[in-house]
């Protein structure tokens, strides 16, 4: 008898949890609850990054104007040198000479002009009294310029000379910070040749020289004269710098031109901005990032980069909730702006994008939503109540 009812309970008991699991199958599922951003058109500047490289705002190259021996060199490598600055010394001494020798035949010119004037003076007067034929007066005219012409070339001679002995003295074209040296003491160096000696770059301020493919300077013109994008200020465009280690340059830029060409090879068009550089930190040759601002966007789509994935043609989607259903969209990101993409295409205002909670649901499924981080932080809150 007891083990008789001991069945009958079992079977009971089995049959109110079957009852109870039937009951909770038939039961439609809750709907998902996600996180969602309500897209909005907002302003937002657009830029754009160009790789590019630093060069010195002038470059001169000190070369030998005059052929001799070096003598002396009188400046530090690598240190900073005045317009002016004496930097080479090539013997003086064989241009020395030549002045002098071309100052002697000046002399002896004057000398002969002054001869010359004087007979020239005295035919005239003897012609007047007929004691002379106008031939001799004639060639005592000529005599007297050819004289004259004598002078001119040796005045020429002389300051020729003086200006081959001041090359002997070289000094710095320009102020800035001169490199090595590329003679030595009792090299020998030539003017035909013109032998380098060494060069001077000014580098503060400094240029750096970027590249832009035509394609894109022509989509930014025409989204510009379109209205789709507002300029971003009248006047020389600001230009913001990234050294080669990341790091913003601590001094803004202001683009100074755009080459009027396309190189063929490269399809690209060449710009060129001025930057300050008091502490030198540009170096010529240094790789930089040069970021342009190219307009503002006032009606610009932001959807943040962790609701947007890629499907299996590496396009991107997004899952959006539409009458409490999710779909999915594909859509145009045009470009990263910080940890979002500005999205031309796929995306409305208005929309609710799912940025939370995308493992837990599908296309079609019915959802509940909430504001994107209001979830997680309603668990910290649950969490710190129970300590």
């Amino acid at each position: 008898m007891t083990h008789r009812l001991l069945s009958l309970l079992t079977l009971a008991a089995l049959s109110a949890a079957c009852s109870r699991r039937d009951a909770a199958a038939s039961r439609p599922a809750a709907p998902a609850e996600v996180g969602v951003v309500t897209i909005s058109p907002q302003p937002v500047t657009l830029t754009t990054e160009l790789p590019g490289r630093v060069s010195a705002f002038r470059v001169a190259e000190v070369r030998a104007r005059v052929s001799g021996i070096v003598l002396k060199r009188l400046f530090t490598e690598g240190g900073d040198v005045r317009q002016g600055q004496v930097l080479f010394q090539i013997d003086p001494a064989p241009y020395r000479v030549a002045l002098d020798g071309a100052a002697a035949q000046l002399a002896r010119a004057e000398a002969h002009l002054s001869a010359a004037r004087l007979a020239a003076k005295r035919t005239s007067e003897l012609l007047a009294g007929d004691a002379t034929s106008p031939q001799a007066h004639d060639d005592a005219v000529a005599a007297l310029e050819s004289a004259e012409a004598d002078v001119a070339a040796a005045r020429a001679a002389v300051a020729s000379a003086r200006i081959n002995l001041g090359y002997t003295t070289v000094t710095a074209p320009v102020a800035g910070r001169i490199g090595r040296s590329e003679v030595t003491e009792g090299a020998y160096v030539q003017a035909a040749t013109a032998t380098r000696l060494a060069v001077v770059q000014q580098l503060d301020p400094a240029y750096v020289d970027v590249t832009q493919s035509s394609a894109e300077l022509l989509r930014l013109r025409r989204n510009l004269d379109s209205g789709k994008l507002q300029s971003a200020g009248a006047g020389t465009a600001k230009v913001t710098l990234l050294a080669e280690d990341g790091r913003e340059y601590g001094q803004p830029g202001a683009l100074q031109f755009a080459d009027v060409t396309v190189d063929p090879g490269t399809g690209s068009v060449a710009l060129r901005a001025l930057f300050p550089n008091p502490r030198t930190e540009l170096l010529p040759g240094m790789y930089v990032r040069a970021r342009l601002a190219e307009g503002v966007s006032s009606q610009a789509l932001l959807v943040p980069q962790r609701g947007v994935t890629r499907d299996n043609r590496g396009q991107p989607t997004a899952l959006v909730v539409k009458n409490g259903k999710v779909e999915l969209r594909t859509l145009v990101a045009e470009r990263a702006i910080g940890d979002a993409w500005l999205v031309t295409d796929g995306i409305v205002p208005g929309d609710e994008v799912i940025v939370e909670g995308l493992q837990r649901v599908r296309p079609g499924a019915p959802v509940t939503t909430v504001p994107a981080g209001a979830g997680a932080a309603a668990v910290a809150r649950d969490g710190k109540g129970t300590k």
